[in-house]
């Protein structure tokens, strides 16, 4: 028994349709970058006080940071202070900017205010966060 081809011819081409394709990539690009978890800068978070006076201090002096837990940084490496002292002795810097966090306790800031004087550094000046009269009322 024979059977016959039958042997139809296309019409035109196929085509695939695209807006389906793009809205598909479009979705899947949208989820990856809201469930990606993003890259945190590394740095020390403090939150410095508010106060109603400010004075601007040159770029050039030591920076000094105190964060909440009363750990002292310098350059973003944290020291004892006794190595913050060395530090400063070696340095010779003539002026010192301290960032404490709003949490430190004062005698951590004392006692690297202390180690500043102790060393005859003679313009030590503290970071604050500027704000209007109205705001500290509240």
């Amino acid at each position: 028994m024979r059977f016959k081809k039958r042997l139809k011819a296309e019409v035109g081409l196929k085509q695939i349709e695209i807006t389906p394709l793009i809205d598909c990539v479009f979705l899947l690009i949208v989820f990856f970058m809201l469930t990606s978890s993003f890259v945190v800068m590394p740095g020390i978070n403090i939150k410095l006080p508010k106060t109603v006076t400010q004075e601007t201090v040159k770029a050039s002096t030591l920076t000094v940071t105190i964060s909440s837990e009363d750990v002292i940084y310098v350059d973003d490496k944290a020291m004892t202070k006794k190595e913050l002292k060395g530090y400063l002795k070696k340095n010779k810097n003539n002026s010192v900017f301290i960032k404490a966090d709003k949490d430190a306790s004062l005698g951590a800031m004392v006692k690297v205010w202390d180690i500043c004087k102790e060393l005859g550094i003679d313009k030590i000046g503290m970071a604050t966060t500027f704000t209007k009269d109205d705001e500290l009322k509240k």
